[in-house]
Parts: C-alpha cells; sequence; structure tokens
C-alpha cells in the first residue's frame, strides 16, 4: 500500500483565491472544506446529499481538501469549514479567527495515540526525552503530546519536535526518521496494519477527542437554513455509518487510498460519529487544552475556551 501526498492534498493558492467572498445567496455557490479524517463530510460528498438538498434551494457545491486546516479556517477563504480535533480551535481562537461553532462530534479517545516502532526501546512517554517526536502542529495530537509530556514531568523542551503534517508524518514513520509519533486515525490505523507498533498512550485520560465543525460567522447570520441543513445532514451520515459498517467501509476505503477493509472498519469502529448540538458548558475540557498551550508557549495569550460563537439548531433552541 503506498500512500503519497497526492492521495491527501488539493492546490490551497486556487482555495485562497475564493478569499474576500461574500455570503452565498440562491444561486451561487457554497463552499466546504473537509480533510482525510472528516469521515462525514467524505459520506456527504460522496453521496451528493448536500448537493440534492441545496440544490433545491438553487444553491451549488464545492469541495476543497485541505491536509492543512488552520490558514483556510483562519483566512475564511470557504463557509464551512472540515471537522476538527478539539485542540485545533484554540489556534484559531487564539487567531480571533471569525468562526461559530455549529455541531460537535462526541468524544472518541482511541482514536489517536503516541506511537513507536514495536522493537523501540521507548517504553514509556517518559522515555522520550532527548527523542524526535512527530506531530501536526496545532493538531488535537499536538496536546495529546503536550499534555502526555506535562503528565511524565516532561516538555516540549525536552524532546526535539518534528512538525509533520499527517501524510508526511506516514513516510517519516515508515523510514525510521522518527523515534514516536503523535498521530490520529485514519492513520493511526493504517500505521497499525502496515507494522508492529506500541501504543505509549492515546487520549484517554487527556483529552475525549471531541471533534468540533465551524462555519464562518458571516455565513451562519446570513444563511442560518443552510447551516440546519447541513447539521441535519451530518447527523443522519453518523448514524448511517454506525448502522450500516459494511456499506461505510465500501464507500470509503477506495476514497481512502484504496485502503484495506480492516483498516477502515477499524477506524470506524473508534469513532463515535455522534454528532450534537455544542454545548457550552461542555467546553471546559477545551480550557484544559487553551491553558496546557499557553504554558508550552504555543499560543501567545490565555483564553477563555468557552468565549466562542455558537448556533443552534431549531430543536434544541429555547
Amino acid at each position: 500500500m503506498t500512500l503519497t501526498r497526492r492521495h491527501f492534498t488539493t492546490a490551497l493558492g486556487a482555495s485562497l483565491a475564493l478569499a474576500g467572498a461574500g455570503p452565498s445567496r440562491a444561486g451561487e455557490t457554497i463552499k466546504l472544506s473537509y480533510q482525510r479524517s472528516s469521515t462525514l463530510l467524505t459520506v456527504l460528498k460522496t453521496k451528493g446529499t448536500l448537493e440534492t438538498r441545496l440544490g433545491a434551494r438553487e444553491f451549488g457545491v464545492s469541495w476543497h481538501l485541505f491536509s492543512k486546516v488552520l490558514e483556510p479556517m483562519n483566512t475564511g477563504v470557504v463557509d464551512l469549514h472540515a471537522d476538527v480535533a478539539d485542540a485545533v480551535p484554540i489556534f484559531t481562537q487564539s487567531a480571533k479567527a471569525p468562526l461559530t461553532f455549529y455541531a460537535m462530534e462526541a468524544g472518541s479517545p482511541h482514536a489517536e495515540a503516541i506511537v513507536v516502532p514495536e522493537e523501540s526501546a521507548i517504553r514509556s512517554i517518559a522515555d522520550l526525552k532527548g527523542r524526535t517526536v512527530g506531530v501536526s502542529k496545532g493538531s488535537g495530537c499536538h496536546f495529546i503530546l503536550a499534555a502526555a509530556l506535562k503528565r511524565a514531568g516532561l516538555s516540549f523542551a525536552d524532546i526535539k519536535p518534528a512538525y509533520l503534517e499527517a501524510p508526511d508524518g506516514v513516510a517519516a514513520f515508515d523510514q525510521g526518521s522518527l523515534d514516536a509519533w503523535a498521530i490520529w486515525d485514519p492513520f493511526l490505523a493504517i500505521v497499525q496494519a502496515k507494522r508492529p507498533i506500541r501504543v505509549l498512550a492515546d487520549a484517554t485520560g487527556l483529552s475525549s477527542y471531541n471533534r468540533y465543525y465551524t462555519v464562518n460567522d458571516s455565513f451562519a447570520a446570513a444563511h442560518p437554513e443552510i447551516v440546519e441543513i447541513v447539521y441535519a445532514a451530518l447527523v443522519e451520515a453518523g448514524q448511517w455509518v454506525k448502522a450500516n459498517p459494511r456499506e461505510a467501509v465500501a464507500l470509503l476505503a477506495p476514497i481512502w487510498g484504496d485502503l484495506p477493509p480492516e483498516v477502515v472498519a477499524t477506524v470506524n469502529e473508534r469513532r463515535s460519529y455522534a454528532v450534537k448540538p455544542v454545548d457550552r458548558a461542555a467546553l471546559s475540557e477545551q480550557q484544559s487544552i487553551a491553558d496546557t498551550f499557553h504554558e508550552a508557549g504555543l499560543i501567545p495569550r490565555r483564553l477563555d475556551a468557552t468565549d466562542v460563537r455558537i448556533w443552534q439548531p431549531v430543536a434544541s433552541r429555547g
């Protein structure tokens, strides 16, 4: 199985050309981004669900694949953004990105982990001192690594972080360029299928690994009815994946680089795919992430992680 960067990237420059466009009106195109871990958005894209439902309102749909999600989220080059792990919104909030939270996916703590080759002499997080550890900057695994190091009495200053996007991390880990790798599914399941590895720690006890869906403030204000349609479609997609595991594997495997069915099945088993409204009180876990990142010098100022804009579906409004 060969995974190349071609499978995981898109033309960022072309998408950046969309920056500055105002909220869509009937007859215009709604821009959505996704990443390879965006299972539910991938399901909707493949099935053409949003094209059908939004097309009925005379809106077009365009999809934009990103491996680096922070830049499009910060600049607002699309209307609705790829779902992201819990740590990413801390960086966008720190950058004062104009984003509204409109949905969250319930926790899946086993879907991200810090791993080493099975033959490695590294047996614990404490053994990472002085070692080269791969991680995607701004990702949920960035927090897991920081929190795990802190729990072991270490910090980022004690390791040699190698900031790599996930596709590049696959090759680096395979080639032995990394002593350890902090990574999430489907890449975690990919490497587990390719070679024996040891999990030093997953997110259990550190993070629930919730995923969040965001939309540009201006779009949410101008088109709450469109956000409602996308939200409902995400809920249905999550229910479909869990109720139809074989069909979901068959749909996703070729899109994820012709992955073996068992790898896709592992990913889908570990993720909850339970989409629900964002509860401000539930963002308290985000505060731990924000505090850890500030202490590690990864964000310049302290944040109130609950001080974000939240859209609620009609059924949840009081």
